[in-house]
């Protein structure tokens, strides 16, 4: 059953801030990269190219993880796990733009490869806020 989104997870993952997005290798073992995303209600998007790591380990098999963590917060993260359920080709650049956009202001400019948007269907979600302050390095 999908789990929902609580407002907590949903500031986390419309803010700046970067995703880890956690697959399996063909041999079992993880795979972790660092990811933009973006998010149709309460499921995530991620825009990759269908022949990275990310991409064929999905393909694969569809079990995935994200951990985000806040830039301005960092005690303050979310984990989710979930499934790809959709893969749909981004011919016209909408899901790559929107999280470049969200990310650096300006729409994707590579536009030679079409990216593929991996649709994540959530199952697990966890939010936590740890009492404490991030002191900024000196």
């Amino acid at each position: 059953m999908p789990a929902k989104l609580s407002t907590d997870i949903i500031r986390l993952i419309d803010g700046r801030n970067f995703a880890h997005l956690a697959t399996l290798l063909p041999d079992g073992s993880p795979h972790s990269a660092p990811v933009w995303i973006g998010r149709e209600g309460d499921r995530l998007f991620i825009a990759t190219d269908d022949n990275s790591v990310k991409g064929r380990n999905t393909q694969r098999d569809p079990r995935v993880a994200v951990s985000l963590v806040d830039l301005d917060d960092p005690y303050s993260e979310a984990q989710i796990r979930g499934r790809v359920i959709e893969r749909r080709r981004d011919s016209n650049f909408k899901y790559i733009d929107a999280v470049s956009r969200k990310y650096v202001g300006k729409p994707w400019p590579y536009r030679e490869d079409v990216p593929v948007a991996l649709i994540i269907e959530p199952d697990h979600v966890h939010y936590s806020k740890q009492p404490f302050e991030h002191e900024k390095a000196a």
